[in-house]
């Protein structure tokens, strides 16, 4: 993840309270072993996000532009799997030969992998990944490079041990008791299908907040006006992920051709599933951000932001990071006219007949 540069791919977290003053000394006390300690068994621990070998944690290294920025490194020595296979099948010929057998044994080939592990292991240069960190202090929001579970549970591990508490994920349920003080973990079911019953469909808010987005943006001219933000047009494109717990196919993939307008995302519709990832591009006047949205957990991958102006690095750290917000403000305040419409029952009862008819009667092509 990197928000000096190039597009910018994140997971939000909200931080329950503010930074204690030490913050910095905090994660400096927890910082990554230095890297000629790293034997055969992996290291990790924070650098700064200047990169992956900058164990010098200080307020001047770990705070930017008003952000404080770290990074979570791993370390550790990994063989390529060519290279061993190549080792082993090497020793086993030369064992074979030796012993003037036809085939060795599944115990002989694991005693020798084991050895050639043991031996070529140390000889491997370092492999360092880096899960990114980014605090806002003033919003109390952290953006974290940690997409995946496993990576965010490495992330909340790392943050807890240094601070004391994490972060609590930015999902729809969380966004929705932040932003709306309201609690959408009891919501039922919702068929987005007329043919098919709410208790045969997933209930997941997110999934339901990006199919109605889908739905909204097209139905309703793709011009949503948002509070203190003003006019912002939305368009989804492909390729779409469709999902559906139950019976049959759990997920549907829709990328060539034209995928919006194709047999295959209809059907999908029809049969109760609903969009879990596509491209979403979000614009304001000559503003223009585009990223993959994926709904459940928002996550946001591959976010292209306005080009901006020519500034020193710093300054254009800042401006970058103000279109970010921007951009973050606007997806959750989209997620915010949901969730309002939803609680609305008798104005959710006209959406649903209206999705329902938007579609049945899609126009596909090809």
């Amino acid at each position: 993840m990197s928000f000096e540069s190039g597009s910018v791919s994140f997971r939000m977290l909200y931080v329950p309270r503010a930074l204690p003053p030490d913050a910095v000394a905090r994660f400096a006390q927890h910082a990554a072993p230095p890297i000629n300690t790293l034997g055969t068994d992996m290291i990790h621990g924070w650098v700064t996000g200047r990169h992956l070998l900058d164990r010098n944690i200080t307020e001047d290294t770990a705070m930017h532009g008003g952000y404080l920025r770290l990074t979570l490194m791993q370390a550790e020595r990994k063989i390529p799997e060519a290279l061993l296979r190549a080792e082993c099948r090497m020793e086993e010929l030369a064992h074979i030969q030796a012993q003037g057998l036809e085939r060795i044994s599944q115990s002989t080939r694991r005693e020798i992998r084991e050895s050639i592990t043991k031996r070529l292991l140390p000889t491997m240069p370092p492999t360092l990944k880096g899960i990114a960190l980014l605090y806002d202090p003033r919003s109390r929001l952290l953006y974290t490079s940690a997409l995946s579970d496993k990576q965010l549970d490495a992330f909340q591990i790392g943050v807890s041990l240094a601070l004391g508490f994490g972060g609590v994920p930015v999902l729809p349920e969380t966004a929705a008791l932040q932003r709306k003080k309201t609690s959408i973990k009891d919501w039922s079911a919702c068929s987005y299908s007329p043919e098919v019953e709410d208790e045969d469909v997933t209930a997941d808010p997110g999934l339901d907040f990006f199919t109605w987005l889908w739905f909204a943006a097209e139905t309703r001219g793709g011009l949503f006006k948002l509070d203190q933000l003003g006019d912002w047009g939305v368009m989804i494109e492909g390729p779409l992920t469709f999902v559906r717990e139950g019976a049959g196919a759990h997920e549907t993939v829709v990328r060539r051709g034209e995928p919006l307008v194709s047999a295959e995302a209809k059907a999908a519709l029809v049969s109760g599933k609903k969009l879990r990832r596509a491209k979403l591009t979000l614009a304001r006047g000559d503003l223009a951000f585009s990223c993959t949205f994926e709904a459940p957990a928002f996550v946001v991958r591959s976010l292209k932001l306005p080009e901006g102006e020519k500034l020193d690095a710093l300054s254009k750290f800042q401006e970058r990071m103000t279109f970010v917000d921007l951009f973050k403000e606007a997806l959750l305040s989209l997620f915010d006219r949901f969730v309002e419409e939803r609680l609305d029952a008798k104005k959710w009862k006209a959406t649903r007949t209206e999705i329902h008819t938007w579609v049945t009667e899609r126009k596909t092509r090809g």
